[in-house]
């Protein structure tokens, strides 16, 4: 157990996803997952939206849980506020998000797994840095009037309120029944494609700056790197569904004004 907390051992796992992320960024321009809009068969055997989400969100919640409790550093008093984010972030995606799914949408197990080996790593990166791996006084209590925590917590919330703002955009497109794509507009719609997506990198943009880590800024980097190149696939998909009604709204995949 020792070794898995070890100096080496963490800073070894964090390169080795920056590593990876770089990766799957060029990977990923070829291969879209095939779920939500992009949903494939191709990708094996499912199970219901709503239950997958759950299973692939939930095992996170958990992992940082453990982390957290079993530390001897539990009682510390700016990491718990800040496994608490992290934690609020993931109780909406495990157990809010998915009671608000509409429609029939299938999950692939395949997707499933993939997003539970990458949530547990990244529970591993953030609470492993704030609860073993970061030399003892990294994070006192004055870190949480320092510049960086106040900065990326209202970065982050920031990023969390548009996530939310942008799914409930693109639930109120559809009526009961309706399988029908529609063009999402309003919030951060009236910039780029994937506004959903867009909220979400900026929670872990402001989660980086908050923790001041590598930890956090590997996750930040994961985030782009996994979301990006779908944030274009969704784009050609409005492109090649709706023409120039969508070629000329004009907006960027993910980041407003810049890609």
């Amino acid at each position: 157990m020792e070794h898995i907390f070890s100096h080496d051992f963490y800073f070894a796992v964090v390169w080795a996803m920056l590593a990876l992320a770089v990766v799957v960024l060029l990977a990923l321009q070829h291969v879209t997952a095939g779920y939500g809009m992009m949903y494939s068969r191709r990708w094996g055997p499912t199970v219901n939206n709503r239950l997958g989400w759950v299973l692939m969100e939930a095992p996170v919640f958990a992992a940082m849980l453990l982390l957290w409790l079993c530390s001897p550093r539990r009682t510390e008093t700016a990491p718990v506020v800040m496994v608490i984010l992290f934690l609020l972030h993931y109780f909406q995606r495990s157990f809010v998000f998915p009671l608000l799914i509409k429609g029939k949408g299938r999950m692939p197990l395949a997707i499933i797994v993939m997003g539970v080996v990458f949530n547990i790593v990244n529970a591993y990166m953030i609470g492993g840095w704030l609860f073993y791996v970061s030399p003892v006084g990294t994070y006192p209590v004055s870190w949480l009037w320092s510049s960086q925590f106040i900065a990326g917590t209202l970065v982050f919330f920031a990023g969390m309120a548009v996530n939310i703002q942008s799914d409930s955009i693109v639930r109120s497109l559809r009526k009961p029944g309706d399988t029908r794509h529609y063009i999402p507009h309003g919030g951060m719609y009236r910039y780029v494609t994937s506004a959903n997506y867009f909220g979400e990198f900026v929670e872990w943009a402001g989660y980086a700056m908050l923790t001041w880590s590598l930890g956090g800024l590997a996750f930040a980097v994961w985030t782009f790197a996994n979301l990006a190149p779908r944030a274009k696939a969704i784009h050609r998909r409005y492109e090649s569904e709706f023409g120039e009604e969508y070629k000329t709204l004009n907006r960027r995949y993910i980041i407003p004004g810049i890609y």
